[in-house]
């Protein structure tokens, strides 16, 4: 009897797409889909239906090898009844497998193209947790494992689109040769008690990560983030979704300024009104580099003119653009608009717009499909730690921040216009704050 046919795998029906060879392969979902699973047994069964196969196992970030999947290949090894006599021999390092095949293990981060060339020859490359995998691992390993048919698998759980395998397997134009499945845990035909003990704990606990934990969504908010909670709350409550504008009320645009340098901030604009006690977040825009005549195509684009618009600057709208010379809040001023500089709060202010935008959240109401980015950002936005004193450092400056400004800067302006209000369903006064 021949070794293939001692092997009883049971393939769950979602990842029976994955049996037939393909160039690429790749599975993304939740905790508890079985994806390592599957892919571990996977890489056994080719090393032992073909003899002198060479299989890397890889994940971005390996400094020890119990970091590897070397531990899940062991398991799959004694689970499918393979021993040294079938020609598996266990070593410290590495994995041999019959006819002088080799399993090996291998962190991207540390590799150099140089490197990176002891792969030539593998037939298969499995990269888990390749949510983390860099665009430059990628073009490393993509022509290297270049075997007659050498194939590429990956498995991860999706954190955002932007990420290179999502780009890759999950963008618009697919690699040739590419079977993708989305596997989550009601998919797992071996999914246990202790399991699903696990994802209930999560679902009360953790509401606004379990989106991405166990249903394989992007991640929409960072562990700890500044609005977390909010978000959760918004989502339950139905106020993301489709919001249309009023025809009768101006649209507020508040701004959060960057630099028209190539290495620039991102410049951003969230669009919104106020009906009664309500924010309509209607639209959101983020650009970088880009000149000021940009910023004023998708204002008329999107029919946000001077008659019916109204843009709050923060208080550096009044500073000169390095390159042209000009303020914002004269530029915009200059093409017909009413603008407000909002003055400078002084130490603290971003901790006071993100108070401010706590307080309000309950009464904002988001336009889902033209808000998606600026809502990605309030989800991200956090506070950096100082992990061995253990103390927060102020919000962290990164890609979420900029958005996370303008957001801000609209809380503490309608703040201070339902302030004018009294509070008493009166109109709400849109003349000058002052700056």
């Amino acid at each position: 009897m021949s070794l293939r046919l001692k092997i009883h795998r049971q393939t769950p029906r979602v990842f029976q797409p994955l049996l037939e060879p393909s160039r690429y392969k790749g599975a993304w979902g939740g905790r508890g889909s079985g994806k390592s699973h599957h892919f571990g047994e996977g890489v056994v069964e080719r090393c032992l239906m073909e003899r002198g196969h060479l299989a890397v196992c890889i994940r971005e970030i390996q400094k020890t090898l119990a970091e590897s999947s070397k531990r899940l290949i062991e398991q799959k090894i004694h689970e499918m009844g393979l021993r040294e006599r079938d020609g598996f021999r266990i070593y410290s390092d590495r994995i041999a497998t019959p006819g002088d095949g080799i399993i090996s293990f291998m962190g991207m981060q540390d590799s150099t193209a140089e490197s990176i060339k002891s792969l030539e020859g593998y037939k298969t490359a499995w990269t888990e947790e390749a949510q983390t995998m860099s665009a430059r691992s990628l073009q490393l390993l993509r022509p290297t494992i270049r075997a007659p048919g050498s194939e590429l698998w990956f498995s991860w759980n999706a954190r955002r689109k932007s990420d290179p395998v999502d780009a890759l397997l999950r963008g618009e134009h697919l690699p040739t040769g590419a079977v993708v499945v989305m596997a989550n845990w009601r998919d797992n035909p071996f999914f246990n008690s202790v399991l699903e003990q696990e994802r209930l704990d999560c679902l009360r606990i953790e509401p606004d990560q379990y989106p991405h934990i166990w249903e394989g969504e992007y991640a929409r908010v960072l562990v700890g983030a500044y609005y977390a909670l909010s978000l959760v709350e918004a989502r339950a409550n139905h106020r993301i979704g489709r919001v249309a504008p009023d025809p009768l009320l101006p649209i507020l645009l508040f701004v959060d300024i960057g630099g028209t340098g190539a290495n620039s901030d991102a410049f951003t604009i969230w669009a919104g009104q106020v009906v009664g006690r309500e924010i309509r977040v209607l639209n959101y825009y983020e650009v970088q580099g880009q000149p000021l005549a940009a910023h004023l195509i998708w204002l008329r684009e999107n029919k946000y003119l001077p008659n019916n618009s109204r843009i709050y600057l923060p208080h550096d709208g009044k500073q000169q653009d390095m390159v042209y010379d000009v303020s914002y809040e004269s530029a915009f001023r200059g093409a017909g608009y009413t603008v407000e500089v909002i003055p400078n709060q002084g130490r603290g202010a971003a901790l006071l717009r993100v108070a401010s935008g706590r307080r309000l959240f309950a009464q904002c109401w988001f336009n889902e499909a033209t808000t998606a980015p600026g809502i990605d950002a309030l989800g991200w936005y956090h506070e950096k730690r100082d992990d061995k004193r253990l103390i927060g450092l102020g919000p962290e400056h990164d890609w979420a921040s900029h958005g996370a400004d303008a957001f801000g800067l609209m809380c503490i302006v309608v703040e201070e216009l339902f302030k004018r209000s009294q509070y008493g369903g009166g109109e709400i006064d849109y003349s000058r704050m002052g700056g």
